[in-house]
């Protein structure tokens, strides 16, 4: 466990705002985390959770402790002739991680490939991309309560996943700190191609039969084509989720807007295209100040260089009256706004 006073946080998030912690503590084995929860030094302060920082915003300097889960491990655990069970902890880089399941001969997450973060943070977001989400292969996870030091596992069910949500939005948003996920893997390579992009991707690679490791491929060449890298130019990706509406409301919007991109989800509802949504506002490739829209993909924002994490936020909260106003959908952020 290494401590840190007065730390700066710019290297530990993908915005590259600038931003300090009155305490930094980096988290390297999961038995320094309860002692690091109870260290008096920082009782009464306000805390925070870090993983790779994929997913936040500051907008400010933090008057509290930062504990930044950095713990390593992965390894098989279980197979049998149809699955492969995996399990790494918290701190592993996501995009990594699903390269070497790929290697060990495990497939279901290869759609899921590039996206930035750590693994522990995953199972919180619900991670999807190109038609998967992490809910599909997840066996389940172990989590420090830091109330009281107990450690739980939960499976599925009880993670509670929806889209871009989980329990740990909710019930467990205070207290639940994941440690390790588990994931069962299928041995068969069965790939998921739906998702228009990606079956263009394969298309344009000339692959008609795909393996697991093609579609990986395939996702990694959209990613790079399509989001800005975040060691050249400060993001968090997706900056907001794609809306669900219900469906009269979809039905409506399309009569008005026939080319409005939409998707089939569950219950009665419709998912809407955030970017096309902020596209047709004009915002793409805009700025406020130092902070802008992707001139490739308007759902992401982005740091120029030098924006602090307040224009960043400027500029959100702009785009979401200007998708109201037009479309009346309201546009909620994806990253945790500190």
């Amino acid at each position: 466990m290494r401590i840190e006073s007065l730390a700066s946080l710019t290297p530990y998030h993908t915005f590259a705002v600038a931003a300090h912690a009155r305490w930094l503590v980096h988290i390297e084995q999961d038995d320094e985390l309860w002692p690091a929860l109870n260290d008096p030094r920082w009782a009464g302060l306000p805390r925070l959770i870090l993983g790779g920082g994929s997913n936040l915003l500051p907008t400010g300097d933090f008057a509290g402790v930062v504990l930044r889960l950095c713990t390593q491990g992965k390894q098989c655990v279980a197979e049998d002739a149809a699955s492969l069970w995996v399990e790494a902890a918290a701190g592993e880089t996501w995009h990594p991680f699903v390269q070497w399941t790929l290697s060990q001969g495990g497939y279901g997450l290869e759609n899921l490939s590039l996206i930035p973060g750590t693994v522990g943070a995953a199972p919180i977001q619900n991670i999807g991309a190109y038609g998967v989400e992490l809910k599909d292969c997840f066996e389940q996870l172990s989590l420090l309560d830091a109330r009281d030091g107990r450690l739980h596992t939960l499976n599925r069910e009880q993670c509670a996943f929806g889209y871009r949500d989980s329990v740990f939005k909710h019930a467990w948003r205070e207290h639940g700190i994941v440690l390790r996920v588990r994931f069962r893997l299928n041995k068969t390579a069965t790939v998921h191609t739906g998702y228009g992009e990606l079956q263009k991707e394969l298309d344009a690679m000339q692959v008609s039969a795909p393996t697991p490791l093609d579609v990986a491929q395939a996702v990694i060449r959209v990613r790079q084509r399509k989001l800005p890298d975040p060691a050249v130019i400060g993001n968090a990706g997706s900056f907001f989720k794609n809306p669900l509406v219900p469906a009269a409301q979809a039905a409506a919007l399309l009569a008005q807007y026939p080319n409005l991109v939409h998707y089939p989800a569950a219950a009665g509802q419709v998912k809407l295209a955030a970017g096309w949504l902020i596209d047709q506002c004009g915002w793409k490739g805009r700025q406020l100040g130092a902070a802008g829209v992707y001139e490739r993909q308007a759902l992401v924002l982005v740091n120029h260089g030098g924006a602090s994490g307040g224009e960043v936020l400027t500029l959100a909260q702009a785009i979401q009256r200007d998708v109201m106003q037009r479309f009346g959908v309201a546009l909620e952020p994806e990253p945790i706004i500190l």
